[in-house]
């Protein structure tokens, strides 16, 4: 893991949806060796996601705006 990927470790983040998740760390996809997400609710059950990190991180247009997918919560730690 890079140095800013283990300070992303813990943090919560945004859903452009609203909803809050925690980032749990990094995986590999072990067919694509795509880097991967690993991601928890913070909400109903708690359940654990992933996704493509270049998806988690990406800018999204909606509605004619520009935002993050999944936008930090505690920017100045």
């Amino acid at each position: 893991m890079t140095d800013e990927q283990i300070c992303l470790v813990g943090r919560e983040f945004r859903y452009f949806k609203g909803n809050r998740y925690r980032l749990e760390g990094f995986a590999k996809d072990s067919e694509t060796l795509e880097e991967m997400v690993v991601y928890r609710a913070l909400y109903g059950e708690h359940g654990l996601w992933v996704r493509p990190a270049k998806m988690f991180f990406e800018t999204i247009e909606r509605e004619g705006m520009k935002m993050k997918r999944f936008e930090l919560m505690e920017k100045n730690l």
